[in-house]
């Protein structure tokens, strides 16, 4: 995503980044952190409500009931 000599949105958030302190850049990670988190769960909820974890799901209620699971 480059347009002449401007840098690219990511090019801009990379330098804002490199730039920040370290208790902001703490601040930042955590923040991110949580966000990417967010995210995750997002699209765990996504793809179980769409099916897309079924196969796994019945594979490993399968291995449960013919005993090979195991106690952690």
């Amino acid at each position: 995503m480059r347009y002449g000599d401007h840098m690219s949105r990511l090019e801009q958030i990379e330098k804002s980044i490199e730039a920040l302190s370290d208790e902001e850049m703490k601040a930042f990670g955590a923040w991110f952190d949580t966000l990417r988190g967010q995210r995750w769960d997002r699209q765990i909820e996504q793809d179980a409500a769409n099916g897309k974890l079924d196969a796994l799901a019945n594979e490993a209620l399968a291995e449960f009931r013919t005993g090979g699971a195991r106690r952690i």
